[in-house]
C-alpha cells in the first residue's frame, strides 16, 4: 500500500503501548493493530485526531505516501493490461485462412 502508517514509531518515541494508546483513544487493541500494521483500508478523522492528541503529534507524523510502492502498483498494472491486450490481439488473427 502506498500510504505507510508509523504509529509504532511514535508509540517507540513515547514509550507507550498499544494498549495503553488503545485505551487512551477509544478503540480495541485488536483495531489499533489493524491500523499500526497497515492492514485498515480507512481510518476516521476522529481516530486520527485522538491518535494526534494523545501521541502529541501532527497526522504527518504518523501517515507518509511512499512514492516507490505507487509507481511499482502502476508499473504491475501496466504490464498486465499490455498482456490482456496482446492476448486479444492474437486470437483476432487466430481465424482459420479462407478456402477458394
Amino acid at each position: 500500500m502506498p500510504i505507510a502508517v508509523d504509529i509504532d514509531v511514535m508509540l517507540a518515541r513515547r514509550k507507550m503501548s498499544v494498549g495503553e494508546l488503545a485505551d487512551r483513544i477509544g478503540i480495541t487493541p485488536a483495531n489499533l493493530a489493524v491500523l499500526k500494521n497497515g492492514r485498515a483500508k480507512a481510518v476516521r478523522f476522529s481516530t486520527l485526531a485522538a491518535l494526534c492528541e494523545v501521541l502529541d503529534c501532527q497526522p504527518g507524523d504518523l501517515l507518509r505516501w511512499e512514492v516507490e510502492e505507487a509507481e511499482e502498483a502502476e508499473e504491475a498494472e501496466g504490464a498486465a493490461r499490455a498482456e490482456r491486450t496482446e492476448r486479444a490481439e492474437g486470437s483476432e488473427g487466430s481465424e482459420p485462412p479462407e478456402s477458394d
